[in-house]
C-alpha cells in the first residue's frame, strides 16, 4: 500500500465515522425521566442504550486521532515507519490498518 492509497482509507474511514456519528447523536441524547408514561424497566433501557451509544462515541473518538496522526505522518514522510523503533512496518499490517504506529514486535512487546 502506498501513501496514496492509505491516505484515501483514512479518508474514507474518517467520513465514515463522522457519519456513524450523525446517526447515533439520538441514542447518545440525555434521557428524559418520564415517569408517568415510561416504565422503570423503560428508562432502564434507555440509560443502557445512551451507555452503549457514549462509549461507541468514544471510541470513534479514539480512532479518529489515529486517523489524524496517520495523515499527519504520511504528510511528513513518516508514515509506515515504526515509532518505537523505526523499522519499516510490515505491509499487510499496513493493509489491515493503515493508522498504525508500530511494527508487530514492538507492538507485541506493549
Amino acid at each position: 500500500m502506498d501513501e496514496s492509497e492509505a491516505r484515501s482509507r483514512l479518508l474514507a474511514r474518517q467520513a465514515e465515522l463522522d457519519e456513524e456519528d450523525r446517526i447515533s447523536a439520538e441514542a447518545r441524547a440525555p434521557v428524559t425521566l418520564e415517569q408517568d408514561s415510561v416504565g422503570r424497566l423503560s428508562r432502564m433501557d434507555a440509560l443502557q442504550v445512551q451507555a452503549m451509544a457514549l462509549a461507541a462515541e468514544k471510541r470513534r473518538k479514539a480512532e479518529r486521532l489515529r486517523i489524524q496522526a496517520a495523515l499527519q505522518r504520511i504528510e511528513q514522510d513518516e508514515w509506515g515507519w515504526c515509532l518505537t523503533c523505526g523499522e519499516e512496518i510490515a505491509g499487510t499490517r499496513l493493509e489491515h490498518d493503515p493508522s498504525v504506529t508500530q511494527c508487530v514486535s514492538c507492538a507485541s512487546q506493549r
